[in-house]
Order: structure tokens, then C-alpha cells, then sequence
């Protein structure tokens, strides 16, 4: 029997309820804050927690709290075949808000409801609870449970989840409205690198350079300060590498601080899943310094990483890894971070890898590749697929299809998801094709009818995998 006619009905007539726990949560500021006993993710992220719990007893569900670092809430007394995860953690706000971050707004003419996690990932957490309390008040029949997990740490690092599943069972399907629709069941493997090399010589041109400030960012920044270089040479090699890229290079400027050549390169800032999207101002700003022929230690480190990190090049080509599958994409290299002054260099590097590679293989040509230079792996993900000719993924994308009239296929991303290291599992939602919803960005926000969606489809999930 479908049920998708009753589940609307419900969830239209529950809306305002819905949107009073949805306010309630979003006035918590859940993110990340000081260990505490009862609170290993601070005590905002495990009051989140305890209010969520709370409506999920109101609601006539039976909950659990797994010491703080996730809780869950079942269904009925079978079985949990199905769980929905979904995160109470937040990032922090920052800056460029017009509404209150942690005060909800709707807007009626734009349907939207601003504040931080509505979107990311309040707002489908709260969705999941309505469809599960649809499921129960309409006394569906079901041949098997379902749980919600709800977690206080997904944003920095997914503790919780590893907490959880040392300690629990997990059932054989499970999805995170943490992503995007239709369904996500490929994520490109990871691995991030620090690169390291010591100077010894005295042959110092030099003497600071900063760029990046997250590894898994395209570095919209770079600066440097030398000595032992005149401003006339300088200032004609930018110039002259800024005819050979007539377009698309970041902005470049020369100056002169007491006695000191300065550089400094504006580029743009793009995810290191999708470095193309960026202007890389670290590989740019060594495209100059190499062209400007140091001698000495430096130089011979400055001329191999320019030689290994081109500007404009993100697949690695020249570092001998470029690979791609009809799967998963293409590979995807980013060095995003780097310091360096007369003594030493530090950088990173984030490359994303499709199925055909592994971690290992990539590391160990890396390793070789650099030499001299010291590459260290710091993080290694292998890639996350599930299936999609499964039952599960296949009901999913039919669901999705029925409810919005969209076309239902499976994605994959160089991103990772909630689910990247539950086998089987995927991302089903929250956020639709061509919205930007400004996820981790100021003015954070959910439209009230894909909430509603949202929870609807949920709710078929529920009822078609796990329904008579």
C-alpha cells in the first residue's frame, strides 16, 4: 500500500510543530567546545543532544544516550533494519550575517528559513524525526524497526560515530540526509600529506612565506619576503609570467618593505574536491620564485615543488598520479598549505582519489616522487562505493523520483560524507540540485518545502524498506 498521501497529510498538519523544535535546536550553539564529563564534544553540542532526546520520548519513542557522544531513538520494539543518521553539531557562524545565526527566521516570500544547521544538519535531523513519528502515529504496518542516530561531532572529525560503532551494532542499511540528492554512493578516497625539508647551506633568498590555512582548501593567499634580490627583477618576472597567463591568474603585487622585496598573490579560494573551481595562489607564487633561479637549497626545493605543483594543473599529472575511473571522476591534487623560511619548509598537500587507486600506491609514489623532500601521510580514506543496483539505493532513487518528479541518480563526490565509513551506507538528501543553501556559510538556510520534502521521503523510506 503506498502511503505517501497520509504522510503529506501529516506532516502538513504537524508543520508548525515541526518548525517550533527546528527553532528550539538552532538556538543552541552545538559547536565543538571544551571536553567535560557527560559532554566529550562540549556542553552546547550535548545539550543538543539532550533536547533532541527529550521530544523523542515525548514523541512515545524509546531513546538512548551513548554517554553524550551520539543518541539514538527507535521505532517500536523490532529489530532496527534502517537507521537514519543525522549530526546536532554545528560550525561555528563567523561572519557576514542580515539574521541571527542562532535565532530562526522564515521568510515567507523566499520560503526560507534562515539560522546555523538548519541546513547542515538540524533541519533533516528534525525532518527524520517527523517522519518517523508520522510512521507511528499512522499506525503503518512494519516488518522491521528503524532508528535515528543522532550525532555531536560530524564537523570535527566524527568522533561520535566512531564512539558509537565500537560500542553498537549498526544496522544493514543506513543513510545520512548530510549530503545531496538524489542519492551519493561514491566518495573518492583521501589522503593528505606534510611535506618537510631542512636548509643548511647559508644561500637564503627567502626569509617568510605563509600561504593556505586549511589542507583541504585551494590556498586563495600566498606571501613571501626575500633578501638578496633586486625589485627590478622581480617586479619583471611577474610581469613577464603575467603575459603568458593573460587570463585567469591571481592578482600579484611587488612591493618594497625596508630594504625587502615582498610578493603578494590573491587568488581564489575552492574546496580541494574541486580544486578547478579555484585560482591557486601557493603554485603560482612558486611559478615566480622558480622563475627567478635561486641558487642554493632553497632554490633546488622551490624548482622541484614549481616542477611537481604547475599552476592551473589539479590532477597530479606531473606528480605521476593522475587517474580516473567512469566511476568516481578524476584524481585531484591541491597543495594548499606551506611555510617557509631560511631553515625549513612545511606543506601539505590533499589529493582525492577515484576507486582504481589505493591509498597505499599513492603514498609509497609520492614518497618517491618528492624525494628528497619528506612526505609524511597524516590521514589516508580509502574510497567509500556502495552499489547502486542495490535494493536499497534503487528504492531511494525511486522514492526521490516519485516525490519530486526529478531524475534519480547516484552521485559521487570527492568529499566525504557522514556514512564514508559504514559499508553500505549512503547519502539520501538534504540538500537539492542547484541550491546553494550557503552550508558553513553566513545566512545558513532551508526552504520550508524541502523541509517538509525531506521529511516525506523519509518517511516512504521507512515504510518501503521497512514496511509490510
Amino acid at each position: 500500500m503506498n502511503y505517501q498521501k497520509q504522510i503529506h497529510d501529516y506532516l502538513e498538519k504537524h508543520q508548525q510543530e515541526m518548525l517550533t523544535v527546528l527553532s528550539e535546536l538552532i538556538a543552541v550553539r552545538s559547536v565543538q567546545g571544551d571536553a567535560q564529563e557527560h559532554a566529550p564534544f562540549g556542553t552546547e553540542p550535548a545539550k543538543a543532544l539532550e533536547k533532541m532526546l527529550e521530544y523523542c520520548k515525548k514523541y512515545g519513542f524509546s531513546t538512548e544516550n551513548l554517554e553524550y557522544y551520539a543518541g539514538s531513538a527507535d521505532l517500536n520494539q523490532q529489530k532496527p533494519e534502517l537507521a537514519i543518521l543525522a549530526h546536532l553539531d554545528v560550525v561555528p557562524e563567523g561572519d557576514g550575517w542580515t539574521h541571527h545565526p542562532y535565532q530562526m527566521t522564515y521568510e515567507p516570500e523566499t520560503d526560507k528559513l534562515y539560522g546555523r544547521g538548519t541546513s547542515d544538519d538540524k533541519g533533516p535531523a528534525v525532518a527524520a524525526l517527523f517522519a518517523m513519528r508520522a510512521v507511528k502515529d499512522l499506525q503503518i504496518p512494519m516488518k522491521a524497526g528503524v532508528r535515528l542516530i543522532f550525532g555531536t561531532n560530524e564537523e570535527n572529525g566524527s568522533e561520535d560515530l566512531e564512539y558509537y560503532m565500537k560500542h553498537r551494532t549498526l544496522p544493514p542499511m543506513v543513510f545520512t540526509p548530510d549530503g545531496d540528492y538524489p542519492v551519493i554512493n561514491l566518495e573518492k578516497g583521501m589522503c593528505r600529506l606534510k611535506l618537510s625539508a631542512e636548509f643548511t647551506d647559508h644561500q637564503t633568498h627567502v626569509i617568510k612565506l605563509k600561504a593556505g590555512d586549511v589542507i583541504n582548501a585551494v590556498p586563495a593567499h600566498a606571501d613571501v619576503i626575500l633578501q638578496n634580490i633586486r625589485f627590478e627583477d622581480v617586479q619583471q618576472t611577474v610581469h613577464d609570467l603575467q603575459k603568458c597567463y593573460p587570463i585567469g591568474i591571481p592578482e600579484t603585487e611587488v612591493g618594497l618593505d625596508h630594504g625587502f622585496v615582498t610578493i603578494s598573490v590573491n587568488g581564489e579560494s575552492a574546496h580541494a574536491s574541486t580544486p578547478e573551481k579555484g585560482k591557486n595562489a601557493l603554485t603560482f607564487l612558486l611559478e615566480i620564485l622558480d622563475s627567478l633561479h635561486f641558487e642554493g637549497q632553497q632554490g633546488e626545493v622551490i624548482h622541484q615543488l614549481s616542477e611537481l605543483y604547475p599552476y592551473g594543473e589539479t590532477d597530479g599529472k606531473s606528480c605521476g598520479i593522475s587517474a580516473s575511473d567512469e566511476l568516481s571522476g578524476s584524481l585531484t591534487c591541491v597543495c594548499s598549505v606551506m611555510e617557509m623560511d631560511a631553515n625549513k619548509l612545511t606543506a601539505y598537500n590533499d589529493i582525492r582519489f577515484p576507486v582504481c587507486c589505493t591509498g597505499a600506491e599513492l603514498i609509497k609514489k609520492m614518497q618517491e616522487t618528492l624525494s628528497p623532500v619528506t612526505c609524511e601521510a597524516i590521514l589516508c580514506d580509502e574510497p567509500h562505493h556502495t552499489d547502486e543496483n542495490s535494493d536499497f539505493v534503487q528504492t531511494l532513487l525511486k522514492i526521490y523520483e516519485n516525490t519530486t518528479g526529478l531524475k534519480g541518480e547516484c552521485l559521487a563526490i570527492g568529499g566525504g560524507t557522514y556514512v564514508h565509513h559504514i559499508e553500505g551506507g549512503v547519502a539520501f538528501g538534504a540538500t537539492f540540485p542547484d541550491t546553494d543553501v550557503h552550508m558553513h556559510g553566513a545566512d545558513e538556510f532551508i526552504k520550508l518545502k524541502h523541509l517538509l520534502l525531506d521529511a516525506e521521503m523519509m518517511a516512504l523510506a521507512m515504510t518501503e524498506l521497512c514496511g509490510m
